[in-house]
């Protein structure tokens, strides 16, 4: 048996993809770890691609997909430098992994998926928000950019309310979305704050 995927947010933008009569193939930038969340829209019948920089995060999938006999086509690539042609996908998404990068790279991140979808595609990203309780830590490197200690030493970016709406310029944003979510971390409870967009290409 499958398991549940967790990455809840993901599950609404399954709604619209399901809803716009496109092909279903679908990009996961950013897609290793565990518990790949592509797994959740291979269940759906979608032709699946990943893209990864970590190889750790990339054996982790490996290591997932081999346990559960899927096939998720997840490969070594960066969100910023996307190896495919134009209009390659009809969705195409990054889920808790954009941020992990500065803001300048994030832009060139979005303008990059924007080129791969395919005309009215639609791309889901979400953002940290300055509200969250992680935005001020660390090493500063930028405006509300901070290096930061995960696994290893990681660039987050957290963004003001609507700052990010400039990303979709020339494009549609169908939804936007401010997210609270209070968890235990080291021992600590505190309050992660995304803003979640998905986006359509026009």
């Amino acid at each position: 048996m499958l398991p549940v995927v967790r990455a809840y947010p993901l599950y609404k933008f399954l709604h619209f993809t399901e809803e716009s009569g496109l092909e279903k193939n679908i990009l996961d930038c950013g897609a290793g770890g565990n518990l790949p969340p592509l797994l959740l829209f291979h269940q759906y019948g979608y032709q699946t691609t990943g893209i990864d920089i970590s190889s750790r995060s990339l054996a982790r999938a490996d290591q997932f997909t081999e346990k559960y006999g899927v096939n998720l086509n997840i490969v070594p690539g960066d969100m910023r430098e996307l190896k495919f042609p134009d209009e390659s996908f009809s969705f195409a998404y990054s889920y808790n992994s954009i941020f992990h990068m500065s803001k300048e790279e994030i832009k060139h991140s979005v303008n990059q998926i924007f080129r791969v979808l395919k005309s009215g595609g639609l791309t889901f990203i979400n953002l940290l928000s300055i509200d969250d309780a992680m935005c001020g830590e660390g090493e500063k490197i930028g405006e509300n950019e901070f290096i930061q200690e995960e696994e290893k030493k990681v660039v987050h970016s957290f963004h003001r309310d609507n700052e990010a709406d400039s990303l979709f310029a020339g494009q549609e944003i169908i939804h936007r979305e401010k997210r609270y979510l209070e968890r235990i971390y080291d021992g600590r409870k505190i309050l992660q704050v995304f803003i979640d967009y998905i986006g359509k290409k026009v």
